[in-house]
This record gives C-alpha cells, sequence and structure tokens, in this order.
C-alpha cells in the first residue's frame, strides 16, 4: 500500500491513464481528437487513508436510485426538491452509493460490509474494487457486518456460497436473533423478505460468524460502536492509532436527509423512534469532537463530517486531497 499521508486521498488510476497523453488522445489546435471523443474508460474508484498504522481503502460495490416516496417524515416532493436543491435528484430517485471499507495493518485485512452484489440497483462491483488493490476475497481475514439488511451482506453470500471462505464474520448478536426469527420474518413487509432470506443463509454458510455483543474490540485499534436504531443490532466501527481516528457510521446517515433533520428516516427502518434517538444523540456529539466519519451511502468515498452550522447540522465533506 502507498504510504499516503493521514489526510491524503489517492485515486487509483488505471497504468495506461498515468503518464503520456489521457485515453490516447491529445489536444489539436484547441480542439479534442477523436480519442477523447471516443467512450470513457471505466475507473474503479478508490480512495485511501493513513491513521496511524492502518491504512484504510474506501471502494464501492456500486449504486442504486431510492424512490423520493421511501423517505418518512417528508412527502415525496420536499425530500425531490431537497434532491434537486443538492444536486443529488436523479430521474427515479436519490443516488445512494454503496461505499464498503478495507482496513489493513500489515497483518490483517478487515473488511467493513460486503455490498449489495447485484441484489439491488447497479452494484456487485466490490469484487473487482478488491481486485484492484490486488486482493481477491479469499484474502480478507475479517468482515464485520453492521446490520444484515441486503446491501451490507448481499456479497457474502452471492451465488449461493461462502465468498469470503477464511474470514471470521462480526454480526451484533441483535441483528443476528431479528433477522433469523421465523416469527418476524413472516410479519415482515415484502421488501425487507430479502433480507431475511439473505440472513439465513450467511449463518448456513458462516460456521466462522460470531455474534458479538455490544462495543468490544476487534483487534486492536478496531472496535464496534453500539449504532442501535436503524435495525435491532446497527453498528458502527472506530479506527484509531497514533492520535487519530474514523469512525464508519453504516446507515446513521443517508443523503440529502441528514444530518440535519433526525425526524427523517428510511424505509427499510422499523423502529423510528430509536433511530430517531440514537441520531438525536450521535449527531450533536460528532459536531461537538470534529469526529471524522464514513458514510456508506454518502457520495465516493463517504468520509467527512457532521459539523453546527448557523443552529442546524450538516454534512461537510473532508477535503483531504494534497493535505500535509
Amino acid at each position: 500500500m502507498p504510504n499516503l499521508s493521514r489526510r491524503m486521498f489517492a485515486s487509483a488510476l488505471p497504468l495506461g491513464l498515468l503518464g503520456g497523453n489521457l485515453l490516447g488522445g491529445s489536444l489539436i489546435g484547441g480542439a479534442l481528437s477523436p480519442a477523447l471523443a471516443a467512450a470513457p474508460v471505466a475507473v474503479t474508484p478508490l480512495a485511501q487513508i493513513r491513521l496511524g498504522r492502518f491504512t484504510v481503502t474506501a471502494l464501492t460495490d456500486g449504486y442504486a436510485d431510492m424512490p423520493y416516496n421511501y423517505f418518512p417524515g417528508r412527502t415525496a416532493d420536499e425530500v425531490e426538491q431537497a434532491a434537486t436543491a443538492q444536486f443529488t435528484a436523479r430521474p427515479s430517485g436519490v443516488r445512494f452509493l454503496f461505499n464498503q471499507y478495507l482496513i489493513e495493518d500489515g497483518e490483517r485485512r478487515i473488511l467493513i460490509d460486503a455490498g449489495a452484489a447485484g441484489s439491488i440497483g447497479q452494484t456487485g462491483n466490490l469484487p473487482q474494487a478488491l481486485g484492484a488493490v490486488g486482493l481477491q476475497r479469499d484474502q480478507i481475514d475479517a468482515v464485520i457486518v453492521t446490520h444484515m439488511h441486503q446491501d451490507h451482506m448481499g456479497g457474502l453470500i452471492a451465488g449461493g456460497v461462502n465468498n469470503y471462505p477464511k474470514a471470521e464474520l462480526y454480526i451484533d448478536r441483535r441483528d443476528v436473533r431479528h433477522w433469523t426469527d421465523p416469527a418476524k420474518r413472516s410479519g415482515a413487509p415484502d421488501y425487507l423478505q430479502t433480507s431475511f432470506k439473505m440472513a439465513d443463509e450467511v449463518v448456513r454458510l458462516y460456521p466462522k460468524l460470531q455474534a458479538i455483543d455490544g462495543e468490544r474490540e476487534i483487534v486492536r485499534g478496531v472496535s464496534i460502536v453500539d449504532l442501535t436504531g436503524h435495525t435491532p443490532g446497527h453498528i458502527g466501527v472506530r479506527i484509531e492509532d497514533d492520535g487519530k481516528s474514523l469512525i464508519m457510521v453504516s446507515d446513521m446517515i443517508f443523503p440529502v436527509v441528514h444530518p440535519a433533520a433526525t425526524d427523517v428516516f428510511f424505509l427499510f427502518e422499523q423502529d423510528q423512534a430509536a433511530a430517531k434517538a440514537m441520531r438525536d444523540s450521535f449527531f450533536p456529539r460528532a459536531a461537538a469532537e470534529g469526529a471524522l466519519i464514513a458514510a456508506t451511502h454518502m457520495p465516493f468515498p463517504g468520509l467527512g463530517r457532521v459539523v453546527a452550522d448557523r443552529g442546524q447540522m450538516r454534512w461537510q465533506v473532508a477535503d483531504w486531497a494534497l493535505q500535509d
């Protein structure tokens, strides 16, 4: 891994794009040559930072556009207007990214979440993203699943197999209990049935699954943060070393609606009161501490801070490029 300063992002480009003419074209007399007018080369987006001995790489499995009526607490028109004002509106809804985070310390490779793997939207790119940093899925030592919604665990079982055969799997016990409960499944709406089905498959295919309780350290410097609310066992992950830290908060923050309003929810949240209570508690604390945050569904690479601005909370993208 490159030895980057803690505030440096490195966007990974194929070797063919480094040096020489971009895409093989050139500027001739102020006009673009035909090569530059051709279809763009697909680039796997990557971003890396250093936190003490840790290298944290932001990867993405893809994206989906969430309908404007998926945000209880506001009308579809209100959400669309807000998305338009923030330039994140799409014809079919709010653009959600599916960001995953790879943690490396020279000894272990830990992946936070495994993506939707084609079960929703334009997803399934995580294996390619791992390949861009020279890794296969069987080289991952551990996977921490922040909660058992399909877009966070689909990659574990895509194709009906154990895709991370050498990895220990960590999931909060409350989520395991909830999502494998036949009574909960029978009473759940259709849009949650895929998550229930996947949860059963994860338990079946991963004998190394560790159902964990509460906040604990996975390895030195990588610990679980209790963020229950979005699901019964929703967790975050804190990476900390040498006085630097990053908190991956998963679905605590959604584009457009958060962190400005804690009374806006997402369709998949069953306990809105618990979700609101956690956000009411977390957002002011994060703003007061200036906490560096990674969020699954924010625009790639999903890294920023919650800041208090004239009495209102807002998301501030972390501007790390070319910083000391």
